[in-house]
């Protein structure tokens, strides 16, 4: 089974042209220079539109710093 679907990958390839083109921009309105940052955008892009994407990993909650405190 595949992870990401054809227009994800489209989107991906569009990211990664404009970001060679140097017009691709982060959400600050930056000029995006990081390769895994123009990915990232591309896959987010896809996420919007509908595409097969996976969910975007989820931070833990830092339960350990609260316990080690108590100590």
């Amino acid at each position: 089974m595949a992870k990401y679907g054809k227009s994800a990958a489209k989107n991906v390839k569009s990211a990664m042209h404009r970001k060679k083109r140097g017009t691709l921009k982060s959400g600050s309105g930056r000029k995006v220079k990081s390769r895994k940052q123009a990915i990232a955008i591309g896959l987010n892009e896809a996420r919007e539109k509908g595409a097969k994407v996976p969910a975007r990993k989820r931070s833990r909650k830092s339960s350990r710093k609260s316990s080690t405190k108590k100590r």
